[in-house]
């Protein structure tokens, strides 16, 4: 695939694992240079030497850092073509907590990174972004978004939604495209670790086929084939992705049924009466108008 990314310069947050890696990879294979940053510095510096990117050590829950990070990032490459924000904790790895469990500070850690830090990052590279006239900034958000179990993850990833629409609106017409990108259950590094704590999470995977790359394996129901590359390349190339929300589920909601979840009680239609009318009756309209009188 040529997206056209030779010469493009990319900083990718949360680059050192897990889809953030997977996405530098990506963006390296098609040209780019790449600057990834986190904040354990030795599998940073390890992945850095995997992908041949620059690597900088941040902290995008500080203000600070992540202009220390742009700083850098624009020191060694010349500039941030491309943002692509994944530095957040992984959903999906423990239990969420139920209500009387949430505490302010379990909400204020998950958004501070997964949605200030977003936010921190593209308030920092839009203004390049903007003088050049050309970028793109990709939020990796989640399926929480659009489903339930845990009340948190859907709170920071529907943020992370409308932080994106509205960025896309201010900043489209500097050619700076926002779009973000909602992965369902995704293998990664960390898989393992989570398998083994959990069987349900194990049997989950099995049944959904997913793959290390965040691409859903073909299965039996068909050939839907969608992964986060795809995605990446309606992103870059295309104008007018802009605003675009791309569900990564294999055309199902790939998620793990909330272990807070109860059974929904069945639902039937209430029976016939012999006689009844089957249609509902017609209402009055008002004489000459041709509306409908309502009661």
């Amino acid at each position: 695939m040529d997206l056209d990314l030779t010469g493009r310069r990319a900083l990718v947050t949360g680059g050192s694992r897990g889809i953030g890696k997977a996405v530098a990879a990506a963006l390296t294979a098609e040209g780019a240079t790449v600057t990834i940053c986190g904040r354990t510095a030795a599998t940073l510096q390890a992945a850095a030497a995997e992908l041949g990117a620059h690597a900088v050590v941040a902290d995008t829950g500080s203000d600070e850092s992540v202009r220390a990070l742009v700083a850098s990032a624009t020191a060694a490459m010349g500039g941030v073509d491309i943002l692509v924000n994944a530095a957040a904790t992984p959903g999906g790895q423990a239990r969420p907590p139920t209500l009387a469990e949430i505490t302010t500070e379990a909400v204020w850690a998950d958004v501070n990174v997964k949605v200030l830090g977003y936010l921190r990052c593209a308030q920092a590279v839009a203004p390049g972004m903007i003088d050049a006239g050309w970028g793109r900034i990709i939020s990796i958000s989640g399926l929480a978004a659009r489903s339930t179990g845990s009340t948190i993850g859907s709170i920071r990833n529907v943020a992370v939604a409308a932080m994106t629409k509205n960025l896309a609106d201010e900043l489209g017409p500097h050619g700076v495209n926002v779009t973000v990108v909602h992965p369902g259950l995704t293998r990664t590094e960390a898989t393992p670790r989570v398998l083994a704590a959990g069987a349900c999470i194990a049997s989950a995977m099995r049944r959904r086929n997913v793959s290390r790359e965040g691409r859903p394996v073909t299965g039996s129901r068909g050939e839907r084939a969608c992964s986060l590359r795809c995605s990446f390349s309606r992103a870059m190339e295309a104008s007018w992705a802009n605003r675009a929300s791309a569900s990564i589920s294999c055309g199902r909601n790939d998620r793990l049924p909330g272990p807070n979840a109860r059974p929904m009680a069945p639902t039937t239609r209430p029976p016939i009466v012999s006689g009844a009318p089957t249609t509902a009756p017609t209402r009055p309209t008002n004489s000459g108008t041709g509306c409908s009188k309502v009661s």
